[in-house]
């Protein structure tokens, strides 16, 4: 399960998606994530799941990738259904069993929020798939540049961001050493009550804080070394220039929030 987490992860690539400036690739994500909670109607909703796998299609990305991210957010999903599948009393009575009572507007709003959320994860993945976490400290830093005029440490947030990312697939790894070797020395955490199987985590969390406590001190000390001095000063090898094809990504951004503004209002 947890090796099928692939958030943080960067798949190498030459794909439109790939080229684009780390700024409009984080621009478009918000453009995107607006566009999805403005989404009222099902039209609206087809709308922005073919933009997304039009994007997934040019970005040469695996989809079974995509697909083992979204295992681990299964039971989420599950849940946020269910919620609100039982406890949204509008439309018409479809279930009537017991305690049980399913509507139509319950179903349509349960189905509508999980292939929201569905979305709105495969839409991050893909910036983290398709983007390196240098170019992302980039972006991230330049978008919030304004910032700086209040006394804000702009580019210390955007580099702890991004070596927070880029460290989830090390750390799920070192996790799933550390279950190995416990699982070798007898440790049981699949079966048992709630409270057992937390407490059978109690060996696996601390020489993993431990761990990410090592690889952080060793990553501030290569810094070091390395006369690493980040801000006012710092040049870069890679400026960041936007293209041809990052106002084409600007323009069809603002198409699609105008065409669900446009759906929305024809309760599409």
């Amino acid at each position: 399960m947890l090796k099928d987490i692939t958030l943080g992860q960067y798949f190498p690539g030459n794909s439109v998606i790939h080229r684009l400036d780390p700024r409009a690739k984080l621009i478009m994500l918000v453009v995107y994530i607006v566009a999805l909670f403005m989404a009222s109607g099902w039209i609206a909703y087809g709308l922005l799941l073919a933009c997304l796998l039009y994007v997934i299609k040019v970005s040469t990305i695996p989809p079974k990738s995509i697909v083992r991210g979204m295992k681990p957010l299964v039971m989420i999903l599950v849940f946020t259904g269910i919620l609100n599948l039982f406890f949204t009393q509008e439309g018409t009575l479809l279930v009537n069993f017991w305690i049980i009572k399913i509507y139509s507007g319950g179903l349509n709003r349960a189905v509508m929020m999980v292939a929201r959320i569905l979305m709105l994860i495969t839409c991050t993945f893909l910036l983290t798939y398709t983007t390196s976490p240098i170019a992302l400290t980039d972006g991230l830093e330049a978008l919030m540049n304004p910032l700086k005029k209040i006394k804000v440490p702009v580019h210390e947030l955007a580099m702890m961001m991004c070596i927070a990312l880029r460290f989830i697939p090390t750390l799920i790894e070192e996790t799933d050493k550390i279950m190995c070797a416990q699982k070798a020395r007898g440790a049981d955490f699949e079966s048992g009550s709630l409270v057992d199987r937390a407490k059978a985590l109690i060996p696996i969390l601390v020489p993993l804080f431990i761990s990410a406590f090592r690889r952080a001190d060793e990553l501030a000390t290569a810094m070091e070394c390395r006369c690493y001095q980040g801000g006012e000063g710092r040049t870069k090898m890679k400026l960041l220039r936007y293209h041809r094809e990052d106002f084409v990504t600007f323009g069809v951004g603002a198409l699609l929030v105008a065409s669900v503004v446009l759906l929305g209002k024809f309760g599409l």
